[in-house]
């Protein structure tokens, strides 16, 4: 980033900060904004529970949420917070379909071992009910870990076989689920897919409109960077964005990601979907807070 790059996202930003600052005080509605940023339970937690955090992101003009966790939770929160969407006028993003097990490298779902596949495909059957009871289209997926004793290519084969049958559960309900590349540079060491770009393959090789590729934009910078260029390379397979800058994953302005024009493209490209705010807030408490309405005000400007 350049000083003078910085110079003007900094005032850009700061003069966000002041109007949000003023507007939050006052509790109004204030303007929506142009794309579908989510954010999720935590990105506003001095505001009170879930469902109050939810009404106060629809008075700062937020127009979709996500919540990964939504599957564990119990059918009646499940319902709960589907209702306060619907009333807000709001768009449910991803919840997780299956949660893989970090700390032990699980699932390896190119393995020869195919037990962990129908696990997966009994997880992806349970959340057809939960996207429905939410009124989500999307749920996020991670195609597992690598097994260092299996040919990379033969991974890849059993990836596809298995996400065309997550395909064939989904596909009659309307449902997606997107598959998400993660960085294995600093959060996610041995993880199968490690870029859009082995996204995009395992998409083409399932070819299905239920089986799609979230685009994280933090952990593909990471990655390959090249983030604008990348997003129309796999564009017809891209089923999901979030946001997150880097270093530190916390919100558009605090690192070295330039989402003003990665928003811009976005709206050139006439993107509807929602973009989830997959990221911490740079300070604790409400001025975090304020700082990520801010942020947000200022790429959503661009």
């Amino acid at each position: 980033m350049t000083p003078s790059r910085r110079s003007v996202l900094a005032g850009g930003v700061a003069a966000a900060l002041s109007s949000s600052a003023q507007g939050a005080g006052k509790m109004s509605n204030a303007a929506t904004f142009s794309l579908n940023y989510a954010p999720h339970e935590g990105s506003f937690a001095s505001r009170g529970d879930r469902l109050e955090q939810i009404a106060f992101a629809a008075d700062q003009g937020f127009r979709a949420w996500e919540d990964n966790e939504a599957r564990g939770r119990s059918v009646a929160e499940q319902n709960a917070m589907a209702r306060a969407l619907q009333q807000r006028g709001m768009t449910m993003g991803v919840f997780v379909a299956s949660m893989p097990k970090w700390s032990t490298f699980r699932p390896v779902f190119g393995s020869d071992d195919g037990a962990e596949r129908e696990a997966f495909l009994a997880d992806v059957r349970a959340s057809v009910e939960v996207a429905k009871r939410l009124n989500a289209k999307n749920m996020t997926v991670v195609t597992g870990f690598v097994d260092h004793k299996v040919p990379m290519d033969i991974q890849t084969g059993r990836v596809i076989d298995l996400m065309r049958r997550a395909g064939d559960i989904l596909a009659p309900h309307g449902l997606v689920a997107v598959m998400e590349p993660l960085n294995t540079r600093t959060d996610h060491p041995n993880v199968y897919m490690q870029s859009w770009a082995a996204g995009y393959a395992v998409a083409r090789g399932v070819n299905s409109p239920a089986i799609k590729i979230l685009t994280d934009c933090y952990h593909e910078q990471i990655q390959s960077g090249n983030l604008i260029r990348s997003l129309d390379m796999v564009w017809d397979e891209m089923g999901y964005v979030q946001f997150g800058d880097n270093p530190g994953r916390k919100e558009p302005g605090s690192g070295e990601i330039n989402y003003r024009n990665v928003v811009r493209h976005l709206r050139e490209r006439r993107y509807g979907g929602v973009i989830g705010m997959e990221h911490g807030n740079s300070l604790p408490g409400r001025a975090g807070e304020e700082r990520l309405i801010a942020a947000y005000r200022a790429i959503d400007a661009g």
